[in-house]
C-alpha cells in the first residue's frame, strides 16, 4: 500500500445519471458491473434488470451473489430473441420483457436503490419487446437522486438525446471472429 493519503470525494449536489452504454463492441454489461461494483464500495444498493439474458448461465448471477445484500440481479428474459438456436417465439420474449418492465416500475415507485441497471434494454426495444414511450415512462419515473443505465447495442437517439452520458463500445477485434468460443470469465 501506498503511503499517499487517500482522498474522497463529495459533490456538492447529489443527482442520480441516465447513462447508456451502446455499441457494437463487447463490454457495456462488464462496464455497467464495474458500476455495480463501484457503487457497493460506496454502500451503496444496486439493483441489475436483465432484459435478454436467461437462458444461458453468465458468471456474473454467482458474482453478484457475493456483493449481497448491496447487489442483487433479476434475469427475467428468455435468452436472445431472434438468435439461431433460441426455441421461444417472440410473443414469449415480449411478454417477460413487459413483465420485467412492470418489475422496474416497482422498483422505480418504491425507490429501492441507489443505482438501477437496466441490461440490455436498448436490445429488447429494437426487438420490439418493448415499446418507446414505455422506457420514456420509465425514465420519468426515476427518483431524482437514482442512477440509471441503459446497456445494449442500438440505442434509441430519443433515449441518447435525453440521458446525461453516454458511451459507445466500438468492436475493433473479437476472438469470436478468429473461431474461439466464448471463454468463461470474459464472455460469459
Amino acid at each position: 500500500m501506498s503511503d499517499v493519503p487517500i482522498k474522497k470525494l463529495e459533490p456538492k449536489i447529489r443527482q442520480g445519471l441516465v447513462v447508456i452504454l451502446t455499441g457494437n463492441g463487447k463490454g457495456k454489461t462488464t462496464s455497467a458491473l464495474g458500476m455495480a461494483l463501484r457503487a457497493c464500495g460506496h454502500r451503496q444498493r444496486t439493483i441489475i434488470v436483465q432484459f435478454m439474458k436467461g437462458d444461458l448461465y453468465s458468471g456474473e448471477w454467482d458474482g453478484v451473489e457475493l456483493l449481497a445484500p448491496l447487489v442483487t440481479l433479476h434475469h427475467t428474459g428468455k435468452g436472445f430473441c431472434g438468435i439461431e438456436g433460441n426455441p421461444y417465439p417472440h410473443s414469449e420474449h415480449r411478454a417477460n420483457a413487459q413483465e420485467a418492465l412492470l418489475l422496474v416500475e416497482d422498483i422505480l415507485r418504491r425507490d429501492q436503490c441507489d443505482l438501477l441497471i437496466l441490461d440490455e434494454i436498448n436490445n429488447a426495444l429494437q426487438l420490439a419487446l418493448v415499446d418507446l414511450e414505455q422506457v420514456k415512462a420509465l425514465l420519468a419515473l426515476r427518483p431524482p437522486h437514482m442512477h440509471l443505465v441503459l446497456t445494449g447495442r442500438d440505442a434509441h437517439p430519443e433515449l441518447v438525446a435525453m440521458a446525461d452520458t453516454v458511451s459507445e463500445v466500438r468492436e475493433i477485434k473479437h476472438a469470436y471472429r478468429r473461431h474461439i468460443e466464448p471463454q468463461p470469465g470474459i464472455d460469459f
